[in-house]
């Protein structure tokens, strides 16, 4: 492999991974369509759409880890959403990462393009008088967040995405979670939710091995650096920036899908 491909995959784990920590994602939502487009505009073999989600399945596992590990202290990770909406999202991608060995290239990309635009429209929805409430006294629907979780964990393990770019808008708009406590609870979901992707990618064969350590090496790095700095950020500004990424990557899928 060459040396400037090894770079170029590196320098896309990590604005992903750094993302990935800031905003309380899994990074597939910048790392897909990093992956599946960048490596051929500057020259390299292009991966696959099949390539692409299995390299960003395993990927998400290691970034959500940094991620996690960095918000660990703060009250800010909420156990009881991470286990209802963490089991059930579990299940699911299972169900889509093996499944997705059925589809065609085409379809993973629609499955994507979806789950974007739906993740799209959450995120414009205002969500006023959410950070105004202390992080113990957080309650939220238990069925509501499980049901939501499996759909999720259905659509996303097919493209590898491990979900969270969708359940940050979920957790904000429909569970009214406070804008830090969704970004690092839906990074602890997010690595339970990879765990059925991966599993589902590396048995049926759709991971490629040395691009995903490359990437895994610039997770661990990228993420807790991007969450120390999500700290900081005003909530505002952390939901805006989401907004405009999911926006921005949601256009683009659908321009290829057409």
């Amino acid at each position: 492999m060459e040396i400037g491909f090894m770079i170029t995959i590196f320098l896309i784990g990590f604005v992903g991974s750094y993302i990935s920590g800031m905003l309380g994602i899994g990074g597939s939502i910048i790392k897909y369509p990093m992956l599946l487009y960048i490596p051929s505009l500057v020259g390299f073999t292009a991966f696959t759409a099949h390539e692409v989600s299995g390299i960003s399945a395993v990927q998400v596992f290691f970034a959500t880890i940094g991620g996690v590990w960095a918000y660990r202290k703060g009250g800010y990770l909420n156990k009881p959403l991470i286990l209802y909406m963490g089991v059930s999202i579990l299940i699911g991608s299972f169900i889509g990462g093996y499944g997705s060995r059925f589809m065609p290239e085409s379809g993973i990309n629609i499955v994507y393009g979806i789950l974007a635009l739906i993740a799209t429209v959450m995120m414009f929805i205002p969500k006023k008088g959410l950070d105004d409430q202390a992080l113990d006294e957080v309650r939220f629907n238990r069925g509501v967040a499980a049901s939501l979780a499996l759909i999720v964990g259905i659509g996303a393990g097919i493209v590898g995405a491990a979900g969270a770019f969708l359940l940050v808008p979920i957790m904000l708009v429909v569970l009214k979670i406070p804008t830090r406590m969704t970004i690092a609870s839906s990074l602890a979901i997010t690595m339970i939710s990879s765990i059925g992707a991966t599993v589902g990618k590396v048995t049926t064969g759709q991971v490629e091995y040395f691009p995903a350590a490359i990437m895994v090496v610039a997770s661990l790095i990228a993420a807790p650096l991007g969450a120390k700095a999500g700290k900081k950020v005003n909530t505002k500004v952390l939901q805006t920036i989401l907004a405009i990424l999911i926006l921005g990557t949601t256009i683009k899928v659908w321009a290829d899908i057409f």
